[in-house]
């Protein structure tokens, strides 16, 4: 089986958009991803959960969510935690990765919206850039998965 890994912010949950949101909730705010609850309270974004549980069942991947943690906010760890429970499920929260180094992992691909940054410039294996030209959404990713 192939060791897939699927980052969160931005590829599994809407970062971005909660991100501006709280901005304009409170413009003083200069780390909106530091307030309590932040991580916890992220929208999935459409097609993610039903791909990641897709390949649970897959007999090719062996899927783990990846994600780095916010240093703006101590409860990154704690929430991003609860948020697989809440919308992945309990018997999921043992594939959650929290690593400032995406680079430190072996595997064969990993799904990020970002190529480099968080160490996803030394990932050893495939990357596929969600939200890039090639892959803008959960549908052309499960394309190319060929799920």
């Amino acid at each position: 089986m192939k060791i897939i890994y699927i980052d969160m912010d931005d590829t599994l949950c809407d970062f971005q958009g909660a991100f501006a949101k709280a901005l304009n909730e409170r413009p003083e705010m200069p780390y909106p991803q530091s307030q309590y609850r932040f991580f916890a309270n992220l929208e999935p974004i459409a097609g993610a959960i039903e791909t990641f549980k897709d390949m649970i069942r897959s007999d090719v991947y062996d899927p783990y969510i990846l994600s780095a943690p916010s240093l703006k906010n101590a409860f990154s760890y704690s929430e991003k935690r609860e948020w697989v429970e809440t919308h992945i499920g309990y018997d999921f929260c043992d594939r959650l990765i929290i690593c400032a180094h995406k680079g430190l992992l072996r595997g064969d691909i990993l799904v990020d919206d970002k190529s480099s940054g968080m160490g996803q410039e030394d990932f050893e294996g495939q990357i596929i850039q969600f939200g890039s030209p090639r892959f803008p959404d959960w549908e052309f990713v499960r394309d190319a998965l060929s799920l």
